[in-house]
């Protein structure tokens, strides 16, 4: 299968991928950030980026952009079980910590993963996934979800 053209996962395949990013995602909390990094060093798996692709339904050009890297390089990696680089784990590593807080705020996974992909006003059309690929995207989603938590609009 053309690595461009695969498809997103469906039925219970894609609940299982689904999961698994909420399964990361709850891992990452009970760990001190000196654990945080190193895994981030080793690479985590490119199965995950799967994972997020499902989780917040991107299309291949946001997830290239999310990641930092082509559809074939991730499905490569994936194919030869490679980690993924620091950066694209970072990026993960980030995006599991919003969408873990996103689900404390909106209770439900559903509610967050629908929160996180859909454009924000507050975030100028934004959607919350796509600004977690930078540092600084990523502090005015955590701005926002503190807004929503506090009662704030946004």
């Amino acid at each position: 299968m053309n690595p461009s053209t695969t498809p997103h996962p469906r039925g219970t395949a894609r609940e299982q991928v689904v999961e698994q990013f909420w399964a990361f995602s709850d891992d990452r909390s009970s760990l001190l950030d000196a654990q945080r990094l190193i895994q981030i060093n080793e690479g985590f798996t490119a199965d995950l980026s799967l994972s997020v692709r499902a989780t917040f339904d991107l299309e291949e050009q946001q997830l290239e952009s999310l990641m930092n890297a082509s559809i074939s390089t991730l499905e490569r990696r994936r194919r030869e079980h490679k980690p993924l680089d620091p950066v694209a784990s970072e990026r993960l590593d980030r995006i599991a910590a919003v969408s873990r807080l996103a689900r404390d705020l909106f209770e439900t996974r559903v509610a967050a993963a629908e929160w996180m992909a859909s454009p924000n006003k507050a975030l100028g059309g934004t959607a919350p996934i796509m600004l977690c690929g930078t540092e600084i995207g990523t502090r005015q989603v955590l701005r926002v979800l503190h807004a929503l938590e506090w009662g704030g609009v946004a």
